[in-house]
């Protein structure tokens, strides 16, 4: 059902007299978990697309390694070239006929404006179709053949409106809907930290949004500040709005800290959060990411790291076998965490409604399951090398194949017209849909007026 996938110097060379296939991402994270430099690569495909501008598999391939060389401009600008030639793309499966096909509705965007997956289903006998829906009017092209759906936008204010488009638009969809539109503004992360609140076994620290004025005057607000943070204190955790992977992404010990930050970091708008200290006993900090399939946890990875920030690549985890030892404890007795948090993530899957999900976490001192994140958006794959982390392969395959089942269940199973999901919204807890907590500028969570590695999304 899985097998290895072409190599992204194979699919180059063996095309340069013919068009090139839609590569999708996963070439260029597994060269990049390898250390190759992928900036030859790009040159390769520069000097190509100069030649022949009209090959819109090339320029969305090129435009991907510019995103994966941080040159998101520039990716950005060659992506709407694609864009404007062609809007539906393919990934083939690893065997003829597929077993099914897949279509993916996609957003506009760098790495961490959809969902990923095509490197959690890289060599699958699934069919991937990218369907870049069209703003203002998402499904103005013509909907390819599938049996599934899944909507891939990622939750961000520049997917918000084409998110609430869509969920007219296939609410009587005749073909399984993975993540209803209308669920995923739950991932936001002022959204989640009002939808997860007071959740069984769930510890997330509120979240509120400020302007770069209002961040400066909290420096100055003296006896005012209580007010103004709310339910938020220093330590402060703060990031850009719509930022992933630790950009801009900084802790402020007070308030003398802030000036410093904006210094630094350019946004406009900020998310703030209070700062829980996660550390063990002996002083590290360990970050789990958990991927939900329809409702059943699974055992991504974990992160050890001296460093509150964790990020896998940064945690020294390719270079200290003693914390891959700790990880392969970790994913060999996942029960034992699932006795734990088992209903956390229970109450998770729940609440925001989602078919596909991954929580990024860790054990709070109280014992609660300390949620940092949830996005459907996140990157699980099974990448990283052998040789160095042979326990893994085993566990993401349980990954892989879960989700796989998951598709083929949904062909089985659906009936016309019907979603994914059957719970009703007493099951989840929440009556009212999660699309309604998420106003554009929440007044509940706003500060009064007047956020490429395997961590990348």
């Amino acid at each position: 059902m899985f097998a290895p996938s072409p190599t992204l110097d194979g699919c180059q060379s063996a095309n340069r007299q013919s068009k090139p296939p839609y590569l999708g991402l996963a070439p260029y994270l597994r060269l990049s978990i390898a250390g190759a430099d992928l900036r030859p690569i790009a040159r390769q495909m520069l000097e190509r697309a100069q030649s022949d501008p009209d090959d819109a598999n090339l320029l969305m391939n090129l435009s991907t390694a510019m995103f994966c060389l941080q040159m998101r401009d520039m990716g950005m600008v060659i992506q709407a070239q694609a864009l404007a030639l062609e809007r539906i793309y393919r990934v083939a499966a690893s065997t003829q006929p597929p077993r099914l096909r897949l279509l993916m509705l996609m957003a506009p965007g760098d790495l961490s404006a959809n969902t990923p997956l095509d490197c959690l289903l890289e060599g699958s006998d699934i069919e991937l179709q990218f369907y870049f829906v069209t703003p203002g009017n998402p499904l103005a092209e013509p909907v390819p053949e599938h049996d599934v759906l899944m909507v891939s936008l990622s939750e961000s204010e520049d997917n918000r409106g084409l998110l609430a488009l869509l969920e007219p638009a296939l609410c009587a969809w005749p073909k399984p809907v993975i993540n209803a539109p209308g669920h995923i503004p739950a991932t936001g992360r002022i959204a989640a930290s009002q939808l997860l609140h007071q959740a069984p076994g769930v510890l997330i620290p509120p979240t509120l949004r400020a302007s770069r004025a209002q961040l400066l005057q909290l420096k100055h607000q003296g006896g005012e500040r209580a007010v103004l943070l709310q339910d938020c204190d220093f330590p402060l955790i703060v990031r850009p709005v719509d930022s992933h992977g630790g950009h801009g992404l900084d802790r402020l010990a007070g308030p003398e800290d802030i000036a410093n930050y904006l210094h630094k970091v350019e946004a406009a708008d900020f998310f703030l959060s209070p700062f829980i200290d996660y550390s063990g006993a002996d002083g590290l900090f360990r970050k789990y990411r958990i991927a939900l399939i329809d409702g059943k946890p699974f055992a991504c990875h974990m992160a050890v790291s001296s460093h509150w920030m964790i990020h896998y690549l940064n945690a020294n985890m390719y270079a200290d076998p003693r914390k891959r030892e700790e990880e392969a404890a970790f994913m060999a007795n996942f029960a034992d965490t699932l006795k734990r948090h088992g209903p956390a993530l229970d109450a998770i899957y729940r609440r925001t409604r989602l078919d596909y999900v991954c929580v990024d976490c860790a054990e709070a001192p109280d014992g609660r399951l300390l949620v940092f994140e949830i996005d459907h958006a996140m990157v699980v794959h099974a990448m990283d090398p052998v040789e160095l982390f042979p326990y893994k392969q085993q566990h993401m395959r349980k990954v892989q194949n879960a989700f796989r089942d998951f598709l083929v269940r949904l062909t089985d199973t659906h009936k016309p017209g019907s979603p994914a999901r059957t719970d009703s919204p007493a099951q989840t807890h929440n009556p009212m849909r999660t699309n309604d907590l998420v106003q554009t500028n929440n007044p509940v969570r706003t500060l009064p007026e007047k956020v490429l590695s395997n961590e990348s999304a």
